[in-house]
This record gives C-alpha cells, sequence and structure tokens, in this order.
C-alpha cells in the first residue's frame, strides 16, 4: 500500500491571519518536502471562490512541483470538470505529463460547492450528466492518434485533436466518488476510484463497502478493477493532550471550512446530493470526541498502524493519500508529522 500527501487547501478559519496566497506556497513546500520523505504521490486541491479551499489552479501548482521533483506522482484531488470545458483539460493535463514525464494521475469529480458554479455559468443542477460526459470526452482526446468528433448534450465538436499527447498511454484517470453513480461511471469508463474515508463510511458503511460496489460494477462492465485511493485526515499524537488539541482542530475544520461549503439549503439540493444532508447535519452537532477511525487518524505510530491494516488494507485499497496540514495547524508540526508518518508508519507497508 503506497501513501500520498493531499490537501484542499483550506483557509476560512475565524481570527486567520494566514493569507491565501501565503498558505498555497506553503503547499507547494509540503508537496516537494513529501518527495524528499519517499511519498508516493501529492493531490492538490481545486476550489474557486469558496469558504473551503483557497487554491484555484492545482495545474498550475503541479507544474511548479513537477519541476522541483523527479519521482513523485502529480494528482488534482480533483480537477472540477463541469467547470472547464473538457478539450482544454486534456490539453493541460497531458501537457504537465509530458513535462513531468509521465507523472500525472488525472482525478476528477463533479464538487459539491454551488457557489463555485455560478460565477463559470457552470450548471449545478445537472452536473452528474455533464460531469460523464466531459470525461469520456477527455478520456477519448487521450487516447485516440487522429481527430475526434463528439455531438452530445452539452458538448458538440468536429474533427478535434490534441496537442501534446500524453506520455502514458493509458493515462490514468481517477474517479472521485461519494455516490453509487459515481462508482458506476468510473466502472463503466474503465477508470479508476478515489473516495473520502468519512463520506465512505456515512454513505455507503465502510471502506470495504464502497470496494466491493466497485468491483461489482466493474464485473458488470465486463471490465479488471483498477486502482483504489481513499483520503483521509491524520493527526500524530501521543499524549492526551496532544489528542485532544487534534480532535478539536479538526472539529473546526468541519465546522468552518466544511459544512459552509457543502450544497445549501436541502430542500434546493439535486436530488443525487441529498445524501450530504445528513453529513452536513452531523457536522453541525458533532463533538470532537465523536471522531473515529472511519474517516481521521488520530494517535500514535502504533494506533494509525492498526487502523491501515484493518480499514484499509484489508479492504483492498491501493493507496492512501494524507491530510496532514489541516485546521491552522502549524506549518512546522505538518512537516514533523509527514516525516514521522514515513519513518514510524509507512515502513511497516513497504514490507
Amino acid at each position: 500500500m503506497k501513501f500520498g500527501y493531499f490537501t484542499l487547501s483550506d483557509n476560512n478559519y475565524r481570527d486567520n491571519r494566514r493569507t491565501p496566497n501565503d498558505f498555497v506556497q506553503q503547499i507547494v513546500g509540503e508537496a516537494i518536502y513529501a518527495e524528499e520523505l519517499g511519498f508516493h504521490s501529492a493531490w492538490v486541491g481545486e476550489h474557486h471562490f469558496s469558504s473551503l479551499g483557497v487554491n484555484s489552479a492545482p495545474e498550475l501548482v503541479l507544474t511548479w512541483v513537477a519541476a522541483k521533483t523527479q519521482r513523485i506522482r502529480l494528482a488534482p484531488a480533483v480537477n472540477v470538470l463541469p467547470l472547464h470545458h473538457p478539450i482544454r483539460v486534456a490539453e493541460q493535463w497531458a501537457t504537465l505529463d509530458l513535462l513531468s514525464s509521465g507523472r500525472v494521475d488525472f482525478a476528477s469529480g463533479r464538487g459539491y460547492d454551488r457557489r463555485e458554479y455560478g460565477p463559470f455559468g457552470a450548471d449545478f443542477e445537472d452536473n452528474a450528466a455533464t460531469f460523464a460526459e466531459g470525461l469520456e470526452i477527455v478520456q477519448r482526446l487521450w487516447a485516440s492518434d487522429r481527430p475526434i468528433s463528439h455531438h452530445g448534450k452539452r458538448y458538440s465538436f468536429d474533427d478535434v485533436w490534441i496537442t501534446p499527447k500524453p506520455v502514458q498511454r493509458p493515462m490514468p484517470i481517477y474517479v472521485a466518488s461519494f455516490s453509487r453513480p459515481s462508482i458506476e461511471l468510473a466502472a463503466k469508463l474503465g477508470a479508476s476510484l478515489v473516495v473520502a474515508a468519512g463520506a465512505a463510511a456515512s454513505v455507503h458503511g465502510g471502506l470495504a463497502q464502497v470496494a466491493q460496489l466497485y468491483r461489482d460494477a466493474c464485473a458488470a462492465q465486463g471490465k479488471p478493477p483498477k486502482r483504489l485511493v481513499t483520503s483521509y485526515f491524520i493527526h500524530l499524537a501521543d499524549t492526551p493532550v496532544e489528542e485532544r488539541a487534534a480532535r478539536e482542530r479538526q472539529l473546526r475544520y468541519h465546522q468552518e471550512c466544511t459544512s459552509p461549503a457543502f450544497p445549501g439549503d436541502p430542500k434546493t439540493a439535486p436530488e443525487d446530493y441529498r445524501y450530504f444532508i445528513k453529513i452536513v447535519e452531523r457536522y453541525k452537532t458533532m463533538k470532537a470526541e465523536d471522531f473515529n477511525e472511519n474517516a481521521v487518524l488520530i494517535g500514535n505510530a502504533a494506533k494509525i498502524i492498526d487502523t491501515l491494516k484493518t480499514k484499509v488494507e484489508a479492504a483492498g485499497f491501493d493507496e492512501v493519500i494524507l491530510y496532514f496540514n489541516l485546521g491552522l495547524k502549524p506549518p512546522q508540526q505538518v512537516r514533523d508529522e509527514m516525516a514521522r508518518f514515513m519513518n514510524e508508519v509507512a515502513p511497516v507497508f513497504a514490507r
């Protein structure tokens, strides 16, 4: 099982003196440091104008990281495809794959914040269909060595091919999933799957259940399953005092950043976002002590190893991407925890 660095660039906190510009620079430094430590990948989120994340251009951030590294895999976490034209997305990420010598893992999803859609003139209400059509276009453009045409409900063009072509053939594609339709789309396209551990527990019952849903969907399509990746929040804590501080930090993240970013009034949420309602309501009322290993890794190395063994490795997941820098965690603490993880936890799984 492999491990990656992950961030959504959360910065919407009361009394926060860290500017978005400062935080983006900090993220870049951490992604480069992740390679020094031996992490397999760096996953950087995309958010626009929202209360959650402040990084709007993962393709640019990761291009800079690519120039400063040699080995680490580079992934958006995730590209919000319905906000962009799929031809342009295919061009940008193929270019990064070329410049990085074939290190891109392209992960894409629909997002969940209605406020990110409006200024771009994108349709939030029917974004599932837009996403499915757009991702199929991206996949075809990367795979074809001759011009393609497409005439769908949302996109229409004739005789288009892109340059440069990605180095990787096929280009690795991941579908970000909260719901069963997204899992089924990944299977249909022959794509890998990336899920949030907490959402998997809330919506499907756990990572093992998600893995089985994905494998069943792949079998129904007559295609072999690809890679399974899950994200986890993580806080290394050795004492009760440190654990309590970590739990308070995690709670603050959800109540000040995550909850405001969800689709808004449940009465107006699209049908395929209704499962978010119970997640948001739980965040509003939960307490610091309510967090468990279904969503957050908190504790010493031995405890974290046990959770990864029983919850993730046992379910057949190939990679865990770890969210260290959240809740205004001090920069040096973030780097210390990254180093501790790779020194004390990762070697167990390498064996």
